[in-house]
């Protein structure tokens, strides 16, 4: 939300648009600005009506629960809010684990379709915009701080077929890709969307995603040629799920409980299917006018750069 709010501080007046958060300290950030602003509280559905009066069109930022029942209490009082209040379109943030397809099996996937299917039968106009996975997180999935040396990850559960599931180490960290896509860029590309106007995307699930994949292998020969001077200080070991999250838990520096890890056991089976392998057809360089910043660029960036500081940090690493 902020990079959005970012390209529409640059390129629309202030006037036409109102901020909502749900800490009424932050007004006086935005009225500032020139800014309206109101008090959204996911978890207080009394606010909603005030905040979406006189709304048109509504830019609704998923919660950030990993809890997907709050969530889908959450998403639903918004969906029925906007709709006693009037909103002729609705823009929500969906995740882009399976991209166009509705089938990823990752549990924090689940959430987003069941905010599309609100969106569908609820008959307000609606985009759902499928967000590619940040690349600034990449700490996050592999648990990776500046002193890790050793990544420990998941081992996939083994599928139907045997002889597809490999549990050779050197194989999972080459085989497994992920899509990483810049931050600011989506949040500048998903501005440039809604500025376009619902009638082009009515009803519709889009995809905004850069297009290069890492996989494990090529994101840790980043961090030891940009971290660590070229020297192969980190490894990868892949261990059964429950040794998984019992180790994770045991030793995390940034002191995240052991659901964090059960949840993101989830994360990494999807990315052994190819779920976090997205293809975005191209939307996003389209409407950004130009390439996406490649993942393995943005990540070189974010190291080198964090290198006076002791290391590139992602915050949602810390409890």
């Amino acid at each position: 939300g902020a990079h959005v709010l970012e390209y529409f501080l640059a390129h629309v007046d202030p006037a036409t648009y109102a901020v909502a958060s749900s800490n009424p300290a932050k007004a006086p950030e935005f009225t500032a600005q020139g800014l309206a602003f109101r008090t959204v509280n996911y978890d207080d559905p009394r606010t909603l009506a005030t905040a979406f009066a006189a709304v048109e069109n509504l830019f609704f930022v998923s919660s950030n629960t990993f809890d997907n029942e709050r969530r889908r209490r959450q998403h639903q009082d918004v969906v029925d809010a906007a709709k006693r209040a009037g909103v002729k379109h609705i823009w929500y943030t969906s995740l882009a684990f399976g991209g166009h397809t509705s089938t990823s099996q990752v549990a924090v996937q689940q959430a987003h379709y069941l905010t599309e299917e609100m969106l569908r039968v609820s008959g307000i106009p609606y985009t759902s915009i499928r967000e590619g996975l940040y690349t600034e997180a990449f700490p996050l999935y592999f648990n990776w701080y500046p002193s890790t040396e050793t990544i420990v990850l998941p081992q996939p559960t083994p599928s139907p077929t045997p002889s597809s599931t490999t549990t050779d180490p050197a194989q999972l960290a080459t085989t497994q890709r992920i899509t990483f896509t810049a931050r600011q860029e989506l949040g500048h590309a998903t501005a440039r969307l809604l500025l376009r106007g619902g009638a082009r995307y009515r009803d519709r699930i889009v995809v905004l995603s850069a297009r290069e994949t890492l996989s494990v292998r090529e994101i840790v020969d980043l961090i030891n040629e940009h971290h660590h001077d070229g020297t192969a200080r980190v490894r990868v070991e892949f261990v059964p799920a429950a040794e998984y999250v019992a180790r994770q838990a045991a030793a995390d520096a940034g002191g995240k409980a052991a659901g964090f890890f059960a949840a993101m056991v989830s994360w990494h089976e999807g990315i052994a299917r190819g779920e976090a392998v997205v293809e975005g057809e191209g939307l996003m360089a389209e409407v950004l006018g130009r390439e996406p910043t490649r993942a393995s660029e943005r990540i070189r960036a974010l190291l080198a750069g964090a290198r006076a500081e002791g290391g590139y940090t992602w915050h949602q690493n810390y409890a």
